[in-house]
């Protein structure tokens, strides 16, 4: 806006200001209904015609003048120096992060006891997914203060970050296992879950999924799945829209009443309910498999 001023008046009339000198003075402030309204209605003329409706007609180049000269001329331009800047822990470069945390902080590998420890406690997807978050955000932290190598992650969470309402019981259980000194292992650790956890379905999701599919109606459901991949996970930002951790039958039950379509009876029943739709392509693979053999079988 300031540069626009610039442009239409021809001159440079604006300054820089850094905004640790930053005052109410430098600021664009207006109010709409006190300060731009007035001034709007002082350059209207109203026109009235027996039989005809009232015109108004704007003097827009003395309107725009006024606005120029009253709110926006002699205004600075505010430099970036010195704002702080929020990252989207998503876009965080976490090679950089270990590497000043690695400076910070001597880090150890994780004892493989202490692995399987974390990954017995850490029962679901949706559990290593929150502990993974929870990580994340600690090794923020860390590689901009650093910290005690022999602290307890947990205790720091609760301690230095003030995390300990904000963290499950059961996550903060799993990371009091591990030290300040172990965060870029357990970092690794999780991360690998994680990915594994988008590759399987467990045993008894297998045997619930096979029970469902065995129902006539279950066709009708399998279809539904089918075009809910392709018209909605299959885009490339299906997950900022479609959590992975989200349930596939609530979420595909929802898309389903968005079409005015009634869920098959079976699936409240016998859909299982702990299948999330970081599970969704295999799920829909492992019930395609199932379906072609029962065909081949008739």
């Amino acid at each position: 806006m300031v540069h626009s001023v610039d442009k239409l008046t021809g001159e440079e009339t604006s300054y820089k200001v850094s905004p640790a000198d930053l005052t109410d003075l430098h600021v664009i402030r207006y109010e709409l209904d006190r300060d731009i309204m007035p001034l709007v209605l002082s350059n209207t003329q109203y026109s009235i015609e027996k039989g005809q409706e009232t015109v108004h007609e704007y003097d827009l180049p003395k309107t725009q003048q006024q606005i120029v000269s009253r709110f926006l001329l002699g205004k600075p331009l505010i430099t970036l120096d010195g704002i702080p800047t929020l990252v989207n822990r998503h876009d965080c470069n976490y090679e950089v992060i270990l590497k000043d945390i690695q400076a910070k902080i001597m880090q150890e590998p994780l004892q493989t006891l202490t692995q399987v420890a974390v990954s017995t406690q850490l029962d679901s997807y949706s559990e290593v997914c929150d502990a993974l978050s929870t990580v994340e955000i600690s090794l923020g932290f860390l590689a901009m203060t650093g910290g005690d190598p022999c602290m307890q992650l947990s205790c720091y969470l609760e301690e230095v970050l003030k995390m300990g309402n904000q963290t499950p019981a059961h996550i903060l259980k799993a990371l009091s296992m591990c030290s300040l000194k172990h965060c870029a292992g357990l970092w690794q650790l999780l991360g690998s879950l994680k990915s594994e956890g988008l590759l399987k379905l467990k045993r008894d999701e297998r045997t619930r999924l096979t029970g469902f599919f065995s129902k006539n109606s279950a066709d009708s459901f399998l279809l539904e799945m089918h075009e809910f991949l392709i018209l909605k996970l299959n885009k490339p930002n299906a997950s900022e829209t479609f959590k992975p951790e989200w349930g596939l039958k609530v979420t595909l039950l929802s898309y389903m009443e968005l079409k005015d379509l009634d869920a098959p009876p079976d699936v409240e029943e016998l859909f299982p309910e702990e299948i999330c739709l970081s599970h969704y392509v295999e799920t829909w693979k492992f019930c395609v498999r199932f379906k072609q053999e029962r065909t081949q079988r008739l």
